[in-house]
């Protein structure tokens, strides 16, 4: 399980975003996220007109390491650190994400 997930939204904590908030929109294997319409980047692309791509400069998303981007906690209106728990008991247990500073559970 992973604490930032895809659909979450996050504050960018470092970099040339510092401060601004967006949805995730990929959670990579190398503990790297897409975050739309942040850490946009200027990307070269050929023309292919079998696939009716055009050419040009388009601006993209690019990845952001998982360390540089905190969840966003709507109650508190920042980012806050992210732990896991157990609820329940016996079989019925189940992990979930929780914020460090309230002990309010996330996904519930």
């Amino acid at each position: 399980m992973q604490r930032i997930r895809k659909g979450d939204e996050v504050v960018i904590i470092a970099g040339k975003d510092k401060g601004r908030r967006g949805t995730v929109l990929r959670v990579r294997d190398d503990d790297r996220v897409v975050v739309e319409g942040l850490n946009l980047a200027k990307k070269h692309v050929k023309a292919d007109p079998n696939q009716g791509i055009a050419g040009g400069i388009e601006e993209r998303e690019m990845p952001l390491h998982i360390s540089n981007v905190m969840l966003y906690n709507p109650d508190s209106g920042r980012g806050e650190r992210v732990g896991f728990k157990y609820l329940g008991e016996g079989g019925d247990r189940r992990k979930v994400r929780y914020y460090k500073s309230t002990g309010e559970v996330v996904d519930a």
